[in-house]
Formats: structure tokens, C-alpha cells, sequence
């Protein structure tokens, strides 16, 4: 029971906010789907800059972009971190640069650039299947302790199948690889796992229930290299619609040593009507 409470997640039409695992629907082409939200994690860690604290990221945005029927664009990121440092290691791999005796810092986070591809739809048998590419783009300063300042890919592969009386059950799950440079290593990358499974459970016209587990694992024997430990979480909130727009929240578990202890997230979405003629 507490495994299928976790799945149930995102909603039948690509739904995002408050999950990170991608769904295989595409939003409508010609439309685009905007996305803010704010989270709070307690005793997040850094160990390539050696800091512990309270991270809150204020300007989680996202737009998504339906360009056909079967292909959308997504551009997410932080517009800014900021850290209350709770502890610092001792000789850490790479020296935050701000003021001595400091308490806190702050730095604006990696943006990232995808292509989603919808390869097929579902059946009353099979699932839908979808793939997902892109580039994460080091716009943040590694000196401030918060973020790698590299130029890391990935490629998943994307699955979903809805259940149940007007498909009010959606799940879908994805894996993949993502490569990521090792921030405090030359000429070094490490080659992660990237896993998500989660699903969707409408319980009314306004109401779903999400959740999701997703993360990251360690593909190397022995210790990862600095800034691709292994990350792990699982969310479990809802989304509500109201005045044109989808609330959401969600409770946040790490469940890696290296991940968050707890956290909290909020956001909003508002999807907009037809933009532009799509590409046929």
C-alpha cells in the first residue's frame, strides 16, 4: 500500500509541477505550459564545496513548448539559491568564495534545454513510449557553494500507461543515463543511472493526488566523484485547479545519505491557449 501511495503522481495530460519524473504525453501544439514554484530543503549537502544547510530556491521556473503533435521543448532552472550554512567540511575540493564567517550564500542555479519526443501512443494493452535528450547549461558559480558550473547531458527513455474508469489512474516512469562532469576532477566525467517512477491519481475534477520516487545512481565501483553522488527523493502532494490555473504541493523525503533530509515544495501552472500554428 505504501509503495502504490508513492506511484500515484502526475496527471493524464503531461502534468508536471510538483513532480520531476516526465510523463510521455506532449502538451498541445501551438500552446505552452508555464511553470513557478518555490522549495525548502532542510540539511541539503555539498560535498564538492563541503557546505551543509537549509537550501531554499526561489523561481523554480519552467516552459514547455508544443511544437507538433508529438514533440516538445522544455526550458526549466533556479533563478536563484540561497543556503543557510548549518556546517562547513574541513578542507573541501573546491573553497567557497564569500566573505569570511559568513552564515549563508547564494547563487543562481544550472538552466536546462530538452526535446521531448512522443514515439507512440498507448494501446488497451500496451504502454505509451516516448524518449527525452538534453543539456544542462553551467550558468552557476561553483565558488559560491552551491552549484557545479558544468555542461552535463542526459537521455531517458519515457513510459506510461492510465488506468481505470476515464483513465483517472496515470502512471509512467522513466530511465536513462545522464553524463556528468566531475566539477573537481579533470579530464573526468561519471556516466549515472537517471530512474523515476510515479503516477497520478485524479480524485475529483479539481483534485489529484501526486507522487513520485526519483533519482539518481552511481554507475562507478566506490566513491562517486565530487558533485555526482548519488541523489534520491520522493514526493507525495497534489495538484489543484482553480481560476485557469494548477496549484500544487508536496512533501519531499530524501533517501540517499547525500540528498536532502526533508523539504517542501509550491508552485503554480498556467497553460495558455493556442500561440502559434504548430509545425504539421
Amino acid at each position: 500500500m505504501v509503495l502504490f501511495t508513492l506511484l500515484l503522481s502526475a496527471a493524464a495530460a503531461a502534468q508536471q509541477r510538483p513532480l520531476l519524473t516526465e510523463d510521455v504525453d506532449i502538451i498541445p501544439p501551438g500552446s505552452a505550459r508555464f511553470e513557478v514554484g518555490v522549495d525548502f530543503f532542510q540539511d541539503a549537502k555539498f560535498p564538492f564545496s563541503g557546505l551543509t544547510g537549509d537550501l531554499t530556491r526561489v523561481g523554480v521556473v519552467g516552459i514547455n513548448i508544443g511544437l507538433s503533435p508529438n514533440v516538445e521543448v522544455q526550458l526549466d532552472g533556479v533563478l536563484q539559491n540561497f543556503l543557510s550554512i548549518n556546517s562547513v567540511s574541513p578542507n573541501p575540493p573546491v573553497v567557497p568564495d564569500f566573505a569570511l564567517g559568513s552564515n549563508s550564500t547564494n547563487d543562481t542555479g544550472d538552466f536546462r534545454l530538452s526535446t521531448k519526443i512522443k514515439l507512440r501512443s498507448e494501446t488497451r494493452r500496451s504502454p505509451s513510449l516516448g524518449f527525452m535528450f538534453g543539456v544542462e547549461l553551467p550558468n552557476s558559480n561553483e565558488t559560491r557553494g552551491i552549484g557545479t558550473n558544468q555542461t552535463n547531458a542526459f537521455g531517458l527513455i519515457l513510459v506510461g500507461k492510465k488506468f481505470g474508469v476515464e483513465d483517472r489512474l496515470n502512471l509512467f516512469g522513466n530511465l536513462g543515463i545522464g553524463i556528468l562532469s566531475a566539477p573537481t576532477e579533470r579530464f573526468t566525467q561519471n556516466d549515472v543511472l537517471l530512474y523515476g517512477i510515479a503516477g497520478i491519481y485524479r480524485l475529483n475534477r479539481q483534485v489529484n493526488l501526486a507522487g513520485e520516487i526519483n533519482g539518481r545512481a552511481n554507475t562507478r565501483r566506490g566513491r562517486a566523484p565530487f558533485g555526482t553522488e548519488p541523489l534520491s527523493e520522493a514526493r507525495l502532494g497534489l495538484q489543484v485547479k482553480s481560476s485557469g490555473l494548477r496549484f500544487d504541493v508536496a512533501g519531499i523525503a530524501g533517501l540517499t545519505d547525500f540528498s536532502p533530509r526533508t523539504g517542501l515544495t509550491f508552485g503554480v501552472t498556467y497553460d495558455s491557449p493556442s500561440l502559434f500554428t504548430p509545425v504539421k
